[in-house]
C-alpha cells in the first residue's frame, strides 16, 4: 500500500488543508474535524486505498483504515497538509466547539452522566440480588444484614446529587472536591428531605417575595439543578483563579466559589430548575403512560434516530430522574427495544445477504446490539442500507408500545440489551412486579420478531453496477496478459489487465485521474481514477535497466491528468534495437477491490479505445466505535 498516496487521496477528498480544523488518529481510524463538510468528497474518501468505510459521528468524519495502517497514513497526512496532529480529545473539543448550542448541551450531559454509570449500575444490580435474598430467605427483610445490604445497594441513588456534582465540576473543569460540597450543600440534613411527606409544603419558608417562596428543602431526587448549580462553582473558581493573586488564592477561590455556588443553588437554580425538571419527568412519564402505549411506541420509533444524531445522552438525565425521584426507570426497557430492533435488523441482513463480507460485519453487528452496544449495526449495516434502519425503527417502535402498555421497569440505568435483565428482576422498592422481568423478556422478542420479519422481506442485496472503463493507453495490438514473456505480469501477480503491443511510442491516460506513481527511469507510471481505480502501465519489460534513456515524461507526481491526455512518450525503435521486448502490461493493481475486472476485446487498438470493464463489488464498512 501506497501510503501516501492514499493520505494525498484523503486531502484532495476534504477539500485540502484549508478544509482542516483538527486531524488525530485512534486505534483503527482517522478522526477529522472538517470546516466546511460540504466540500467533502465521500465517494472518493470510500475508494482510497485502504480505507474501509467512511462515517460522520458527533462532529467528526472518521475514515477506517485498521490496525497497523492508520498511523502511517496519518504520518502522511499530517506531512502533507502541513499540520500538526493533535489527539483524540483534541478533536472531540474541536469537533464540540462546531456543533451549535443544543448538541453542546447534549455532550455535556453525556461527559456527566457517562463516568457515573458503573457506580448506577453497581447500585441497581445489588438491589436486585438483596430483592432475591429476601424472597429466598424469608425474616431477612426484618434483619440486621438486609439494613447491612440495603445501604450498600441504596448509597449511590440516596446520594446520587453528589456524584452528580463532582462528574459535573470534573466536565466543567473545576475543582471536583468542591463540586461534592455544592452536591452535600444541596442534600445536607439541615433541609428537609424532599422524599419525606409534603416536603415542599411543609419546610420552613427562607423568604418570599409575591408568589415566590424559597424554603429550606432539600434536592433528593433532583439532577438538573446539582448541574447548574456546579457550573455557576466552576465558572466563578476558574474566573478568581485568573485575578486572584496566588498568596490568596488558596483561601478566597474555594470560599467565594462555594459560596457563590451555594447561594445560587439554594436561592435561584434549585427553586426554578427544581420545578422545571419536575415538569419534565411528568411530561416524560405522561409520554410513556399515554392510553394503548401510544407513547411508548413513538418513543421506541425515535430512540435510534438519535443515537445517529448523537443526542441519545439525553435520557441518560430523565433516567437518572426516575431512579432519583424514587420510581422505576419506566425508559430504559424502551430502549431495549430500539436497541435489539436495530441488531434484529442487522441479523435479516446477515441471513439474507451472499456478500460474505456484509455478512461478516452483520453478525458480531447484530450480536453486539443485543448486549446494548448498537452503533456497529446502526453505522455498519442498517443506515447504510436504509431499509434495514427502518425495519429497526418499526421494531422499537412495536416493542416500546408492548413496554408502556404492560409498565416495564428497571431499578438502574446505563445497561440495556440481554444485559438488563439483570436490572429488571422483581423489586418491591421500585414496585417491579413478578411479571417485570417476563414483560422485559417479551418486549425483546416482540421487538425483535417485528424488525427481523420487515428487513428480512424488504432487504435485497444491491446487484453490483458496471462504473469503472479502461481506455487503451496506447495504439497497437492488445493481447492477453497470459501471453506476455513475463511471469510476474503473465500469472496476474501485480493485478488483472491486459498487455498492448505498441504501433506509436506514445501512452495516453486512459480515463480522468491523478499521477501518483512516476518511476525514475520514466518507464512506467502509476494513475488512479476519480473513483478509485488505479493502474500501472509498464513500457517493455525489463526495461528499467534503461535507466530512463529512451523515454521522455509530460507529467509530474500529483498531476491531474485527462483522459487521452500524453503522458509519456518514448522511441520504440531504440527500445527494441537495445534487445527489449516492448510489450506494455496494462495492470489494474487494486483488482482485488472490484467484483470483476473483464477484458472487452483483443486485437488492434487505437487511444481511446475501450479495453477494460471493471465492476464494483459492495465495500467493506468497518464497525463504528461506540460513542459513549
Amino acid at each position: 500500500m501506497d501510503y501516501k498516496a492514499s493520505a494525498q487521496s484523503v486531502l484532495d477528498a476534504i477539500g485540502g488543508k484549508e478544509n482542516i480544523v483538527s486531524a488525530a488518529h485512534c486505534a483503527t481510524r482517522l478522526r477529522l474535524v472538517i470546516a466546511d463538510n460540504g466540500k467533502v468528497d465521500k465517494e472518493k474518501l470510500e475508494n482510497t486505498d485502504g480505507a474501509k468505510g467512511v462515517f460522520e459521528a458527533s462532529g467528526q468524519l472518521q475514515i477506517i483504515f485498521g490496525t497497523g495502517t492508520v498511523n502511517k497514513v496519518f504520518e502522511e497526512f499530517t506531512a502533507l497538509a502541513g499540520i500538526e496532529g493533535g489527539t483524540k480529545e483534541d478533536v472531540k473539543k474541536a469537533a464540540a466547539a462546531k456543533q451549535n448550542i443544543f448538541l453542546r448541551l447534549i455532550k455535556t450531559l453525556g461527559d456527566v452522566f457517562v463516568p457515573i454509570l458503573p457506580a448506577i449500575v453497581a447500585s441497581g444490580l445489588l438491589m436486585g440480588l438483596l430483592e432475591g435474598l429476601t424472597k429466598a430467605i424469608p425474616g431477612m427483610a426484618e434483619s440486621n444484614w438486609y439494613t447491612f445490604f440495603h445501604l450498600m445497594s441504596s448509597a449511590a441513588l440516596t446520594f446520587l446529587p453528589i456524584l452528580i456534582a463532582v462528574s459535573s465540576a470534573r466536565a466543567f473543569g473545576g475543582n471536583m472536591f468542591l463540586g461534592a460540597v455544592v452536591g452535600m450543600i444541596m442534600i445536607h440534613p439541615d433541609l428537609v428531605n424532599a422524599w419525606s411527606g409534603d416536603a415542599v409544603n411543609s419546610a420552613p419558608v427562607l423568604f418570599s417575595i409575591g408568589s415566590y417562596s424559597v424554603r429550606l428543602v432539600g434536592y433528593q431526587g433532583h439532577v438538573i439543578p446539582v448541574i447548574l448549580s456546579v457550573w455557576v462553582m466552576s465558572f466563578v473558581e476558574k474566573k478568581l483563579h485568573k485575578v486572584v493573586p496566588e498568596i490568596l488564592d488558596l483561601f478566597v477561590v474555594p470560599l467565594a466559589s462555594v459560596l457563590a455556588a451555594g447561594a445560587v443553588a439554594l436561592l435561584v437554580v434549585g427553586p426554578i430548575f427544581g420545578q422545571l425538571e419536575t415538569w419534565v419527568l411528568q411530561g416524560a412519564s405522561w409520554l410513556i403512560s399515554v392510553p394503548f402505549g401510544i407513547g411508548g411506541f413513538f418513543v421506541g420509533a425515535a430512540y435510534a434516530p438519535t443515537v445517529v444524531a448523537g443526542v441519545h445522552h439525553m435520557y441518560n438525565m430523565i433516567e437518572a430522574g426516575f431512579l432519583s425521584a424514587g420510581g422505576a426507570n419506566i425508559w430504559m426497557p424502551i430502549a431495549t427495544a430500539a436497541n435489539v430492533a436495530q441488531g434484529a435488523a442487522a441479523l435479516a441482513v446477515a441471513l439474507k445477504t451472499k456478500n460474505k463480507k456484509t455478512k461478516a460485519m452483520a453478525v458480531p453487528a447484530a450480536l453486539s446490539a443485543y448486549m446494548g452496544i448498537t452503533e456497529p449495526a446502526i453505522f455498519g449495516v442498517n443506515v447504510r442500507y436504509k431499509k434495514p434502519f427502518i425495519a429497526g425503527i418499526i421494531g422499537g417502535a412495536v416493542g416500546g408500545l408492548f413496554a408502556a402498555l404492560t409498565k416495564v421497569g428497571a431499578s438502574a440505568y446505563g445497561v440495556t440489551g440481554i444485559f438488563g435483565i439483570l436490572i429488571t428482576v422483581p423489586n418491591s422498592e421500585y414496585g417491579l412486579g413478578v411479571w417485570n422481568i417476563v414483560n422485559y423478556l417479551l418486549t425483546i422478542v416482540i421487538a425483535s420478531g417485528a424488525a427481523f420479519a420487515v428487513s428480512f422481506i424488504w432487504y435485497k442485496d444491491e446487484a453490483p453496477r458496471e462504473k469503472n472503463k479502461v481506455y487503451s493507453p496506447l495504439k497497437g495490438t492488445a493481447i492477453s496478459l497470459s501471453e506476455v514473456k513475463d511471469a510476474t505480469f503473465a500469472e496476474g501477480v501485480l493485478g488483472k489487465g491486459f498487455a498492448v503491443i505498441p504501433a506509436a511510442g506514445k501512452v495516453v491516460a486512459p480515463f480522468d485521474g491523478k499521477i501518483t506513481t512516476l518511476f525514475e527511469t520514466k518507464h512506467a507510471v502509476g494513475i488512479t481514477s476519480d473513483a478509485g481505480l488505479e493502474v500501472l502501465i509498464h513500457i517493455g519489460l525489463n526495461t528499467v535497466a534503461l535507466e530512463g534513456k529512451h523515454f521522455t515524461a509530460l507529467v509530474n507526481e500529483g498531476d491531474t491528468v485527462k483522459a487521452g491526455q500524453t503522458l509519456i512518450t518514448f522511441d520504440q525503435k531504440a527500445i527494441a534495437e537495445e534487445g527489449y521486448d516492448i510489450t506494455t502490461p496494462v495492470i489494474i493493481t487494486n483488482s482485488d477491490d472490484y467484483a470483476d475486472v473483464e477484458v472487452l476485446g483483443q486485437g488492434k487498438v487505437g487511444f481511446g479505445d475501450a479495453v477494460l470493464s471493471v465492476k464494483e463489488k459492495e465495500q467493506e464498512i468497518a464497525t463504528a466505535e461506540a460513542q459513549a
